[in-house]
């Protein structure tokens, strides 16, 4: 039977976290495999990992990106999901696990639709059998969402009002506590704009006594906060 090395990059900020994946993969490789795992804690470890590797000519096969680690120096790379952009620019036949404890529902549209990773994984859902589910899955069958991503999704499949990428964006902020006249900084519109889609989404999610503490809640008990 033949070889098969894997090399694996794991970023995350959590040394016990990333021992704890490390133990998961090693005890359940198939018996033909070798992983070769490297770590990193921040944007600019991993960096230095994944050029490093592409100039030897050994690129990573898997990347798993926890989305909350330290900012490269330059700014340029702010989270695990400016890497994970990158790695689908530069070389995407790789596979790409994300790893986060966010579970807010625009945010999960938003990695989707930006990264479309292999493998989605809530760190609050995740448990040893399920990262090693993971693992198989994202190698042989793409991709592999655990029970809270896969929950979103089934909910906004079965959602009959359509609410794009700007609206999701304002109803996360508003449901925040971010002011509507503070809206214009973190959406690039302007105000007569947020107020036009505002009203709009009270329209399609009958707000009936126009306050955006209902609209709030009426969009979180539909699936899309």
């Amino acid at each position: 039977m033949e070889n098969n090395t894997l090399r694996i990059l794991m970023v995350d900020d959590h040394p016990m976290i990333i021992e704890g994946y490390q133990h998961t993969l090693l005890a359940n490789k198939k018996p033909n495999q070798t992983l070769d795992i490297d770590i990193a804690t921040d944007c600019d470890s991993a960096l230095d990992a994944i050029k490093k590797s592409r100039s030897m000519g050994k690129p990573y096969n898997i990347y798993f990106f926890d989305i909350s680690i330290p900012a490269s120096q330059d700014g340029i790379y702010k989270s695990g999901e400016d890497l994970a952009k990158y790695i689908k620019q530069v070389q995407p036949e790789a596979k790409v696990v994300i790893l986060t404890m966010f579970n807010e529902v625009y945010r999960i549209h938003s990695i989707i639709r930006s990264i479309n990773p292999e493998g989605f994984l809530i760190k609050s859902d995740l448990t040893s059998s399920e990262l090693a589910s993971a693992f198989d899955a994202i190698q042989n069958n793409p991709p592999f969402y655990t029970g809270t991503i896969t929950n979103v999704i089934k909910r906004s499949i079965f959602n009959p009002i359509e609410v794009d990428e700007i609206n999701h964006k304002m109803l996360h902020f508003l449901s925040l506590g971010v002011k509507t006249k503070d809206l214009v900084g973190h959406l690039g519109i302007t105000l007569s704009a947020i107020e036009k889609r505002k009203k709009n989404l009270k329209d399609l999610f009958i707000v009936d006594d126009g306050k955006d503490e209902t609209l709030i809640a009426i969009a979180k008990d539909k699936g899309y906060i």
